[in-house]
């Protein structure tokens, strides 16, 4: 894939999040030392955060050809949808040759689900890394008591992560734990969440520093990643609000923790993680891409999602324009075109639109290293009834969570 490096963006003097000063140029960057999570070798400590609809084998491919020797994670699978063997589910576990570790999520409630689930990528050697999903806060998961709501249940939690490491382990795959600071701030459980995790067996924990009932809203709050970094002996990966490289070197020089986890920041911008390639080595090289160069990675994603899509153009190019959205964030294309992109059907339809555009437009500034994606807050945390009650489950509430289990098989 071409790639081009130009020379450094202007940034503003201050960091947006504290007002205070930015590093100065020629700053040393803060000691930044490869990480071992279980038999699996990191080098430079950056993960690509799973994330639904986004981080299948194409944008991986991309984001990996960018950057460091990092982990590139796969969006979540359902780990009921895969014990059915639901099509959708087999698509989501798959991997290009090229990447190097292959990191795949599995999400459930029922811990002897999420074992078979298990027991199915160790059988079929699906994966080198098993994540488990404890962050998510999407209403139509946590109101069945599963991602960012389940770590309140201990019994449950302890019991998910026990079974998974133990079939994990028998293959020599590690298994970590992406967690939240707890559904709210009279309901954290992120400190006792990672202690557990790593009592476990789990050979890393990633925090995103938000609680359930703040979604994706204001900014989130590094010092609970210092806390919890302080609290394990197991690496703490830091996720939240990570826009620029600028921002990976603020969190682990505030924090002290091990490495970063790119969301959102990445959409549209895959070339972030150079950017935290060269920051973690101590450059201040930059991606600053024109319209051109970005209209180049929009065609080869546009070509890998065919691959995916096993030569089906229209389910492509579908899946495809919520990126080119991404891709095109703030360049001055205009509605028209914008919208002509949404009514694309084939390559065909892409490559004429890209035609139109001039590409000597450069990257504009103004949304250098800004956030992206969901920042909206959620109205309310949609819990089982409950739930809050207490820590543990009854006979009857695992009854009633076991039987409808979240996100069943049909996807």
């Amino acid at each position: 894939m071409e790639t081009i490096i130009n020379a450094p963006h202007e940034t503003d003097d201050l960091d947006p999040r504290t007002d205070a000063p930015r590093r100065a140029a020629g700053e040393p960057a803060p000691a930044i030392a490869p990480v071992r999570i279980g038999n699996i070798d990191v080098p430079t400590p950056v993960v690509l955060s799973p994330m639904a609809g986004v981080t299948n084998w194409p944008f991986r491919v991309i984001c990996e050809e960018y950057g460091p020797d990092g982990l590139y994670v796969a969006e979540m699978i359902t780990a009921r949808a895969l014990v059915a063997r639901n099509p959708k589910a087999l698509r989501l576990c798959r991997f290009a040759p090229s990447e190097r570790v292959r990191s795949l999520q599995l999400y459930g409630v029922n811990p002897a689900i999420v074992e078979q689930a298990a027991r199915i990528v160790v059988d079929e050697h699906m994966a080198d890394h098993v994540d488990l999903n404890f962050g998510c806060p999407v209403p139509k998961v946590t109101r069945r008591g599963g991602g960012s709501a389940l770590p309140w249940k201990t019994d449950i939690y302890t019991d998910l992560i026990r079974r998974v490491v133990k079939v994990c382990g028998e293959a020599g795959i590690p298994v970590t734990a992406k967690i939240r600071v707890g559904i709210d701030h009279d309901h954290e459980t992120f400190l006792e969440a990672g202690h557990i995790a790593q009592e476990e067996g789990c050979a890393a924990v990633t925090l995103h520093a938000r609680t359930t009932a703040e979604y994706y809203g204001g900014h989130s709050d590094w010092s609970r990643i210092g806390e919890l970094k302080e609290r394990l002996d197991i690496p703490v990966f830091g996720n939240g609000d990570i826009w620029g490289a600028d921002d990976a070197l603020a969190m682990i020089r505030e924090t002290g923790c091990d490495g970063v986890a790119i969301g959102r920041g990445c959409q549209g911008r895959p070339w972030l993680f150079a950017d935290i390639r060269h920051a973690f080595e101590g450059s201040d090289e930059r991606f600053n891409p024109t319209l051109g160069e970005v209209c180049r990675v929009i065609r080869r994603h546009a070509g890998l999602l065919v691959e995916f899509y096993d030569g089906d153009e229209r389910m492509a190019v579908h899946d495809l324009r919520k990126h080119i959205a991404w891709y095109l964030k703030g360049f001055p294309v205009g509605g028209s075109t914008r919208k002509a992109f949404m009514e694309c059907e084939s390559l065909a339809d892409v490559d004429r639109e890209i035609a139109r555009l001039d590409p000597a437009v450069t990257f504009p500034e103004r949304v250098v290293d800004k956030p992206r994606g969901r920042v909206r807050f959620a109205k309310k945390v949609h819990l089982p009834y409950g739930w809050l009650e207490s820590r543990t489950t009854s006979h009857e509430e695992r009854e009633t969570l076991f039987g409808d289990d979240p996100m069943d098989a049909s996807y």
